[in-house]
């Protein structure tokens, strides 16, 4: 028997006894949904997914009903499962594909790359898991199994050792029963086939994996080559008055957390005063700094210091705010219509404390 396709019937073997089959995305597995589920998996575990998968379904359970949703609405759904963009593609893809592919996603490979957000591994899940076709995928757990498995050397970030694990990917996948294969190399790597501490022992793959014969498991996939991340400093205004009212002011859609709501920033604490009085007309009566914390990004991290500022008297309605901003009751602005940065809301939640 040649070896892909042993690989192959081990593989689904094992999955048919104790593969995932009660995923929600599972239950009805239409292009819609199987493409949603796709999109919140990117960079983000299963259990983390669910219930923001059956959130959204419940509010936008058609493509239609997400193309004619506000960007709003999609961001508010989406506050807590981070990387915005991912929201942001889902929602310009669902409209382009009611003007450009008659409300159905393409079948084709190319034509669903083209769409925002769906890159190869993405397109070749939702060809695969909803329309049975035979494509191969490379997501993150896919590339461990595969790298212990024959000991593929090198950061699979690297062109060429990419290009090895699309072959070896390729040429392993079932020829008869590509939904299942797709679903069962994917349950391998996040349940027995783990980064850290995996279960060598209950793999079917244990006879046959190099990496596993070497004794070598840690070793692959190689890891990313370290680097310095740069660090960013930012103050963020927490302005509150008499009213028990926060100031939020959106962000711009293009950039980080695009199209969420969050305090306005400064980037050096004399620019305070500036700001306060520039944007709201007001003098500063004073403020407090509060402990400064960091939140990391792909490429940097970003110093967080917060500044608590209070005024004592209420907002009237004729002051002036900028068109992006409002004022809102604390208790209401977890809510808000565009969702949130985990860090902002991390800050209400410590804001409502201060009460």
């Amino acid at each position: 028997m040649p070896e892909n396709s042993a690989f192959s019937q081990r593989l689904l073997l094992w999955f048919a006894q104790y593969g995932r089959k009660d995923l929600p995305w599972q239950q009805d597995p239409t292009p819609y949904r199987v493409w949603v589920s796709e999109i919140m998996l990117q960079q983000t575990q299963v259990n983390t997914v669910i219930p923001y998968f059956q959130r959204f379904i419940e509010v936008f359970p058609t493509l239609d009903s997400l193309a004619r949703a506000s960007l709003d609405e999609v961001l508010q759904l989406w506050t807590g499962l981070g990387y915005y963009a991912r929201a942001r593609n889902l929602h310009r893809s669902a409209q382009q594909v009611q003007t450009d592919f008659n409300a159905q996603l393409p079948q084709d490979l190319s034509l669903l790359q083209s769409l925002p957000g769906i890159g190869r591994s993405t397109a070749g899940a939702i060809l695969s898991l909803a329309y049975g076709q035979r494509q191969a995928i490379l997501d993150g757990n896919v590339k461990r199994v595969l790298c212990r498995y024959q000991a593929v050397d090198g950061w699979p970030g690297k062109t060429q050792v990419s290009q090895q694990l699309w072959t070896l990917a390729d040429d392993l996948m079932s020829y008869t029963q590509a939904a299942e294969y797709t679903q069962a190399i994917m349950d391998l790597g996040a349940t027995l086939c783990t980064r850290t501490r995996p279960s060598c022992a209950l793999c079917p793959q244990k006879n046959y994996c190099q990496a596993h014969q070497l004794g070598q498991e840690a070793l692959f996939p190689t890891p990313r080559p370290r680097k310095t991340l740069s660090v960013k400093q930012v103050y963020m205004l927490m302005l509150k008055n008499a009213n028990d009212e926060i100031f939020l002011q959106r962000r711009a859609e293009l950039g980080l957390w695009g199209g969420l709501w969050s305090f306005p920033e400064c980037t050096e604490e004399a620019d305070i005063y500036t700001w306060c009085w520039e944007e709201l007309k007001r003098p500063v009566p004073h403020y407090q700094l509060w402990p400064a914390f960091r939140h990391s990004f792909t490429h940097y991290h970003l110093d967080i210091i917060p500044v608590h500022i209070q005024w004592a008297d209420s907002v009237q309605e004729a002051d002036e705010i900028p068109s992006d901003a409002c004022w809102i009751n604390i208790e209401h602005a977890e809510d808000i219509k565009g969702g949130l940065p985990a860090p902002i809301l991390r800050l209400l939640q410590a804001l409502k404390k201060t009460f």
